[in-house]
């Protein structure tokens, strides 16, 4: 008897190790989830800094604060809107047959479980990506926007514009149902960017002295050369390093999680597309102008590693590094050739080629996950690897239908917030420069700044 009690004590004790290590694995898993998108979160908050470089040096010196400030208030601001209003809108249940979520606004739980968990680490990593749609806007518009009528902008996308769209493709909506894929945001985050600054900078015309009709009737281009390229190619820099959390992190897990490309095991493959992309695009965009231009083009060479980046954030968990080089080589000749063709064909007054990257970039990047896709176990198969025209049709489908979206909302707003508010500073605050007319400051105090374009 005494001999049995021992054998089931034992047995007992042995039950209840395995439970407590079984609990204790999934609390570490969980742990290790939480701490790679807070990681993945951090580093694409980096990216804020890396726009507000990229966009100041590639403008003029008299505007340098007013860049700054707007790419420092554009996450502020949307950081609040977004909490607020655009995570319910992007991730609350589904309504209207999965065109917008209808719960879960001003979300604010106080209990410390692992759902409460869930939410706040999910909330973190996506705020930054929000930011990034918001802050794309920017440079479009650099140089002759209203601060005030930015703000006002930039709220809207944050709460409206950007979270709407992005239920349709990330939080279950009519795309995700529809088999649309979209890794990590060519479209959902790029391309709604880059349709709201297209929108905007056709509101607010070209700047001052850039278009200028001669006498023989035809119209030249002048260019307006950034003040600080080391300051842009140390923005292209930061937002390299931060990309690596953009694209690297939207697996959603640091463990195995669901599996295949929404899982740790698709984290390094992830990274080396990226890598391998950037580098591929900063190449063809240096070799492209080189060959156009009969110089190496510093602006459109670091354009060209922001197109790579780009182009890959949507396939870059279902493709090959080879398919990857191919990737970032075409959106690195694209950006030139686009950049080319917005400001002097379209004449659309684009500063620093926002546009080109990430709208033109953007739809290349989901288009090519429907001709180079090869994850079959992921229901993601492209053109080149037998899946057949279907899956491009549908990365086709959504690009018409979240272009539609941001392009004709945006279009409102900017026309709205014309009417209402004013968008364009006057004639006399746009030669001043606005860090003076603006925000009363300079950046470069003591240095004089030529203000007479």
């Amino acid at each position: 008897m005494r001999k049995k009690l021992v054998v089931l004590t034992i047995l007992l004790l042995c039950l209840g190790v395995s439970l407590f290590a079984q609990e204790s694995l999934e609390s570490l898993g969980f742990s290790l989830d939480v701490v790679w998108l807070f990681i993945g979160g951090i580093l694409v908050f980096i990216m804020q800094a890396g726009f507000a470089l990229v966009e100041t040096g590639l403008t003029r010196a008299k505007n340098a604060t007013n860049i700054t400030m707007k790419n420092v208030m554009d996450f502020c601001f949307g950081a609040i809107v977004y909490w607020a209003i655009g995570w319910g809108f992007m991730y609350g249940a589904d309504a209207l047959g999965g065109l917008i979520g209808s719960d879960q606004f001003f979300h604010s739980p106080m209990a410390l479980d692992i759902e409460t968990g869930n939410f706040y680490k999910s909330w973190f990593f996506q705020v930054v990506f929000a930011a990034t749609a918001a802050t794309i806007v920017s440079g479009a518009m650099a140089e002759r926007t209203q601060f005030k009528s930015y703000l006002i902008y930039t709220c809207f996308i944050s709460a409206f514009i950007y979270p709407i769209s992005g239920h349709w493709v990330w939080g279950g909506g009519w795309l995700a149902e529809l088999g649309f894929h979209d890794f990590a945001g060519s479209t959902v985050v790029h391309s709604v960017g880059g349709w709201a600054a297209l929108m905007g900078a056709i509101i607010l015309g070209p700047r001052l002295g850039k278009y200028v009709k001669g006498e023989d009737g035809k119209v030249s281009v002048k260019a307006f050369p950034g003040h600080n390229i080391p300051y842009a190619a140390l923005g292209v820099l930061l937002l390299f390093f931060g990309w690596f959390g953009f694209n690297s992190a939207s697996t959603g897990f640091a463990t195995v999680g669901e599996g295949g490309i929404w899982s740790g095991l698709a984290i390094a493959r992830v990274a080396v597309t990226t890598c391998l992309a950037a580098a591929a695009g900063a190449a063809a965009a240096l070799v492209f102008s080189w060959i156009w231009f009969k110089k190496p083009d510093a602006s459109m060479t670091l354009n060209g590693l922001l197109a790579g980046l780009v182009a890959i954030t949507a396939p870059c968990a279902v493709v090959s590094p080879g398919a990857a080089i191919i990737i970032g080589l075409i959106g690195g000749v694209l950006v030139v050739l686009s950049v080319e063709f917005i400001d002097k064909v379209l004449k659309v007054d684009d500063p620093v080629g926002a546009v080109s990257v990430h709208l033109v970039c953007g739809i290349f990047g989901t288009i090519a996950v429907g001709i180079w896709g090869n994850a079959e176990a992921d229901g993601v198969l492209g053109l080149l690897h037998g899946g057949g025209a279907s899956l491009l049709g549908t990365q086709l489908i959504g690009i018409l239908a979240v272009g539609a979206w941001a392009g004709i909302t945006s279009l409102l707003l900017f026309t709205l917030i014309k009417l209402i508010f004013g968008l364009r500073v006057s004639a006399k605050e746009e030669l001043m420069g606005l860090d003076i007319s603006e925000h009363k400051s300079e950046a470069y105090t003591g240095f004089q700044i030529f203000t007479n374009t």
